[in-house]
């Protein structure tokens, strides 16, 4: 029988109608029942395996035949595929649990996964506003109502300090210290932070702390003390969630003409890059952020380098990519 006409291996012949090998949903039954996996990650887990095993059905290989160089073969394949680093590391977690699983319960004698690294993610590159467009957006809100009062200071504070939103939404009156011009923020993992601001966010504060801004707001008796408490209340008094405070950044880069600039870190990122720009330590970033690791500050350094050459490009004689003509 030639190899155009044998039948492909069992594993293939269900692949190729979107079923899997009994092995694979052996594997999957496993996951769910012995494992806890959500349905949710099954049905991940389901998509990239038949995947996977029509691969195989095209290179006639049996799951019990697969080697380290034809797992290679599909993480290049999907690469040229168009698959992000996120989606082929994803594919390799299933396809080696699932000869892990055969190699422990189905009497295989190898894992060709055994050794296989996952390519490696790039990490994204925060996105700042430049300070132009950083005073655009904290330039957008006007008025002298308590709505703008308190709209200016949450952009004002998310700027000096940097700070998430979610630590934002979770200030008490009593982390302020107006007179030493710092905040005590709470960040991941309860972790406490002391944070300085500057002048304009001090004005902004003092503004919305005033008697025209947040008392009018605040209902004659706040119904929970967490409430009360908050720096930053809704237009009913309530303690502003962190999706509310959002819907204050968005609309002011919706009036800013900054929609399609603007995510929720955004002010966060231009914090820490326009500190940077301007030679502040990068330590004394990381403690203002909370960063953990000094790694994830480092990412803004590579945002910093990218300006630094192209500053020097314009700037050098001998680096222009266009010297001027003689």
């Amino acid at each position: 029988m030639t190899a155009s006409t044998r039948d492909p291996a069992p594993s293939a012949q269900l692949a190729s109608r979107g079923a899997l090998s009994k092995d694979a949903e052996e594997y999957l039954t496993y996951l769910l029942v012995e494992r806890g996996r959500s349905p949710r990650s099954i049905t991940s887990y389901r998509f990239d395996l038949v995947a996977y095993e029509e691969f195989l059905e095209g290179r006639r290989i049996g799951l019990k035949d697969v080697g380290p160089n034809v797992v290679e073969d599909y993480l290049a394949f999907l690469h040229a595929a168009g698959r992000k680093p996120s989606s082929i590391k994803r594919a390799l977690s299933a396809i080696r649990g699932l000869h892990r699983f055969c190699l422990d319960e189905r009497g295989a004698v190898a894992d060709p996964t055994d050794g296989l690294r996952p390519p490696r993610q790039p990490i994204p590159l925060p996105k700042a506003l430049t300070e132009p467009e950083t005073e655009q957006l904290l330039n957008s809100v006007v008025g002298l109502d308590a709505r703008s009062r308190r709209d200016r200071a949450i952009l004002e504070l998310l700027y000096a300090t940097g700070m998430r939103i979610s630590e934002l939404s979770g200030l008490r009156l009593s982390d302020l210290d107006l007179d030493r011009q710092v905040a005590v923020v709470f960040g991941k993992g309860a972790k406490e932070r002391l944070v300085p601001f500057g002048r304009h966010a001090l004005q902004a504060i003092s503004d919305w702390l005033g008697p025209e801004g947040r008392k009018v707001l605040q209902p004659v008796r706040f119904q929970r003390r967490v409430d009360a408490e908050a720096v930053f209340i809704s237009t009913r008094g309530k303690n502003m969630s962190r999706q509310a405070v959002w819907v204050v950044v968005r609309r002011a880069a919706e009036r800013a003409g900054l929609a399609d600039k603007v995510s929720p870190h955004v002010l966060r990122h231009s914090c820490a890059t326009h500190l940077l720009e301007h030679g502040a330590d990068i330590r004394v970033v990381q403690e203002i952020l909370g960063h953990a690791a000094i790694t994830t500050t480092q990412v803004y350094t590579k945002v910093t380098n990218d300006l630094l050459r192209r500053e020097y490009e314009a700037a050098h004689p001998r680096a222009r990519r266009n010297p001027p003509a003689h």
